[in-house]
């Protein structure tokens, strides 16, 4: 593939650069979606507003996180990946000073709403620059740092939150949030270069694009897996709090402590499936970690209710498990398209934020029902139906098309 001049003189160190500038845009994100969580009854309370209302501001962020994946994709094709992603920086820290700003809880609630339109440009051009600059093996490592990096934002939020608001208020958070991204968006405008190939002709996006992406096996494969994982992900988010207090009556510190070892976890899997994917073609990989994402849910359905130290355990399983999966699946979708990159990116983390949304609601449906039983054990099910379909598909293709496993590491 023809890359443009002055990114094809990009040497291995700038590469790297460019790398973590653009993976922490993306690590905003989900840093920025649960930076407060564990302060919303101080912000309902200084807001004059209800708890119902103020969890508001973190569904309305994660619907508009999801929804500008898909526009984002297909304008980081069609106008390139430096204009969207300083354009979406841009927005976010002036929505960040909005919400510093905000005493009202409709102002904050709109000031959410554009820092997640202004954000959720980095996750997109993040993975596109990335398999722009990098191919063959050096892209696999090159995802398994992006997802390190990222995977660590919707647990290190909870934390840092805290920790801003006890020593000031909760408009802290939103101080500190702007600042940090004037700081990336100075560093994208100093060192991000447009990397979007001369092959890729400017089009105008039609809605057939996303519908191939899903009609492409390996694409359909890899978004509705990123669905499912995602929604389990927020399983635990919301609910390991309640377990923690119930079984082993620990505080609201000693909770948000708990939530490491499972950051840790993914931190740890995503560097390993960065680097495992040399060895061995990426569907078939896609695959094993699929079953291995299972086993670990199951491990903690099991391990949960004996003791602290097991749930740990299982906590710890699931975070590299997860991890070890991201990698794999940005590196094989960005391989299959690699003229439309952007578009597959967007539709990938537009399924995945929709996990998110809708977790905590259909948990809410079933655990009234069966617990946590039925709450982990459904989705222990439906992964491992998955990943049966997952190895049938793959048989049913192989005879059809030479593996992408060799572009896809």
């Amino acid at each position: 593939m023809t890359i443009i001049f002055h990114t094809k003189g990009l040497n291995i160190l700038n590469r790297k650069l460019v790398l973590y500038i653009v993976a922490f845009a993306a690590f905003l994100g989900p840093f920025t979606q649960t930076i407060y969580t564990p302060i919303l009854p101080e912000v309902a309370n200084e807001l004059h507003s209800t708890s119902f209302v103020v969890n508001l501001t973190i569904s309305v962020f994660t619907l508009f996180l999801a929804i500008m994946q898909m526009i984002y994709g297909p304008l980081t094709d069609l106008k390139g990946r430096r204009k969207v992603m300083l354009f979406g920086v841009a927005l976010y820290v002036i929505a960040s000073i909005g919400c510093f700003f905000s005493d009202t809880i409709a102002f904050l609630v709109i000031f959410r709403a554009l820092q997640a339109i202004g954000i959720a440009a980095g996750s997109v051009v993040a993975v596109t620059v990335i398999s722009d600059l990098f191919e063959g093996k050096e892209r696999g490592q090159a995802m398994g740092t992006f997802q390190m990096l990222v995977s660590l934002g919707p647990v290190l939020g909870p934390v840092i939150g805290g920790f801003l608001s006890g020593l000031f208020n909760f408009h802290s958070v939103f101080l500190a949030l702007a600042a940090t991204g004037m700081l990336v968006l100075v560093f994208n405008y100093l060192y991000l270069k447009e990397t979007k190939p001369e092959s890729v002709e400017a089009r105008r996006f039609q809605l057939r694009d996303f519908v191939a992406i899903l009609q492409n096996h390996i694409g359909s494969s890899i978004i509705y897996l990123g669905f499912i994982q995602y929604y389990v992900f927020y399983y635990f988010l919301v609910f390991l709090p309640n377990i923690l207090t119930d079984s082993y009556g620990l505080s609201a510190q000693q909770k948000g402590l708990v939530f490491l070892p499972m950051s840790l976890g993914i931190f740890l899997g995503s560097y390993l499936g960065g680097r495992v994917q040399a060895r061995f073609e990426g569907e078939k990989l896609l695959v094993r970690t699929t079953y291995l994402n299972a086993i670990s849910v199951l491990l903690f359905l099991i391990f949960y209710a004996i003791s602290l130290p097991f749930l740990l355990v299982g906590i710890i399983c699931f975070g590299l498990t997860l991890g070890f999966s991201l990698p794999v699946q940005t590196t094989l979708l960005t391989s299959t398209f690699s003229h439309n990159r952007a578009t597959a990116v967007g539709a990938y983390n537009f399924f995945r934020y929709m996990g998110m949304a809708v977790s905590p609601i259909v948990g809410s449906l079933f655990y009234p029902i069966g617990g946590y039983v039925l709450l982990f054990g459904f989705i222990i099910v439906i992964y491992l139906a998955y990943a049966l379909l997952l190895s049938r598909r793959q048989l049913g293709a192989h005879a059809n098309r030479p593996s992408l496993g060799k572009e896809g590491v």
